[in-house]
């Protein structure tokens, strides 16, 4: 499975900065961009599929709230 998702990203005094748009408490750093992009990748792993094992399904449901 693939998802997409967009970054914002900037250069700090040391490394590049980025953080998701559609999940503001991810956010990360790397010394280039290729390396942002890897963590933040692994980032985002860790926040919403730390608990969730290797195998998994996904469905989409619609929430009425």
């Amino acid at each position: 499975m693939q998802t997409k998702m967009k970054m914002v990203y900037w250069k700090g005094e040391k490394f590049w900065v980025g953080r998701l748009v559609d999940h503001p408490e991810i956010m990360t750093q790397g010394e280039t961009l290729t390396e942002l992009e890897e963590n933040m990748i692994d980032a985002y792993r860790l926040m919403l599929l730390d608990d969730v094992p290797d195998q998994y399904e996904t469905k989409e449901i619609v929430l009425a709230v």
